[in-house]
């Protein structure tokens, strides 16, 4: 909290219990003034000091709703040590169904799509963030455009990956969200989910 009360580029926050890191964004988004949101976690960081520029530069074009980028996941202590790579690619109608999505932290949407379309659903303490970028990209078909290159840092150690019951419970959610969302998908979705993550701890980008 002093840091936060410290920083010269915080204006507003709140200070009080929630229902959890979904709720939290959600209150957030009521705080919103500005044109274009994204949400960076306390662990995580911009790979460069040029990410956010390149975001800026994106929505220069007043057609693009949202865009997104790549990932890291690094060592807590060394992060400069990749663990994982989340290479992202651009949205394609039917990317969903393969239990594909944008690395959150990377997915930056103009206000007004929020206020359209809402935010998080707290239905899904561990998969809201899926749930979110499938309405928004795949049942809304809201104009995206995908960065090709590492904007975020983000040290392992997530509540959805941090143990197995919670990668299970999350596919299980992810599979509900679809299904709330009228998305037609095959029982397997939740094994497809899981097998489609796994290039990504061999894959490795190149110089960030």
């Amino acid at each position: 909290m002093q840091i936060v009360q410290s920083a010269s580029s915080v204006t507003s926050y709140i200070s009080e219990p929630d229902k959890g890191i979904y709720d939290a964004m959600n209150k957030g988004l009521k705080l919103v003034s500005g044109e274009v949101v994204g949400f960076l976690n306390a662990d995580d960081f911009y790979a460069d000091d040029t990410a956010l520029a390149q975001v800026a530069e994106v929505f220069q074009d007043p057609l693009v709703d949202a865009c997104y980028a790549d990932l890291v996941y690094v060592d807590q202590q060394d992060t400069n040590r990749i663990i994982r790579y989340w290479k992202s690619r651009s949205f394609e109608v039917g990317l969903f169904k393969r239990g594909w999505m944008p690395a959150h932290p990377t997915f930056f949407v103009r206000k007004k799509i929020y206020d359209e379309l809402g935010g998080f659903d707290l239905n899904f303490s561990l998969q809201a963030d899926f749930e979110l970028t499938m309405r928004f990209l795949e049942i809304y078909r809201i104009e995206s455009k995908y960065i090709p290159k590492v904007i975020i840092k983000m040290r392992v150690g997530g509540v959805s990956n941090n143990s197995l019951a919670n990668i299970i419970k999350g596919n299980i959610e992810a599979y509900q969200a679809c299904k709330k969302n009228h998305l037609s998908i095959t029982p397997l979705f939740s094994f497809i989910k899981i097998i489609s993550r796994l290039p990504q701890f061999f894959m490795r980008p190149g110089k960030i």
